[in-house]
């Protein structure tokens, strides 16, 4: 297993995109990651858009970015119930900072822009978060999955093979690299 000793935090809010949270989370998990469901800490189940539950394994104010290699936030419209949780928005903000991995997919760039991990960086998502994007100091680019730096994203469920193989790709080099 490929990612054995990692750890990433997958935050976790109502309304998440039920792919965009899952595919992440079980194809971590199948490399060998350990994975961190993080809410924000009102309550400890969440539900997807249709409904669909997850319930996390933490809340936002009793990790610390140190804990994890990375951070990926889902879509949906949970994103924008995160960034009103400043104990969430300070996780993305620290992970991206200290050269962390830091993934979002679809509205999931809303952490990013909350956070100042879009300023200098060129990024994707849906559509409609392009002008929020661009207003953080982003570079907005359409396409599948764009890499840049620390900050990986992708635009929809769609994405997610190369959204989820990008995070894994980066995790193994960042594993490598830290055995020598």
């Amino acid at each position: 297993m490929r990612l054995n000793g990692r750890r990433v935090a997958l935050l976790i809010e109502d309304d998440y995109q039920e792919l965009e949270a899952w595919y992440p989370v079980l194809r971590l998990q199948e490399e060998g990651a350990t994975v961190v469901i993080v809410g924000s800490g009102r309550k400890s189940t969440y539900h997807s858009k249709l409904g669909y539950p997850i319930t996390a394994d933490r809340s936002a104010d009793e990790v610390k970015a140190d804990e994890f290699d990375a951070v990926v936030i889902p879509g949906g419209f949970a994103p924008d119930h995160m960034r009103l949780s400043r104990p969430m928005v300070n996780l993305v903000r620290k992970a991206y900072e200290s050269g962390k991995l830091t993934a979002a997919i679809c509205h999931g760039g809303w952490m990013l822009a909350s956070a100042g991990a879009v300023r200098g960086r060129r990024v994707t998502g849906y559509l409609p978060i392009r002008d929020d994007v661009v207003n953080a100091g982003g570079e907005w680019v359409d396409a599948e999955v764009v890499c840049d730096g620390n900050v990986i994203t992708s635009r929809t469920p769609e994405d997610l093979p190369a959204f989820a193989r990008e995070i894994v790709k980066y995790l193994e080099r960042a594993s490598v690299s830290s055995s020598f």
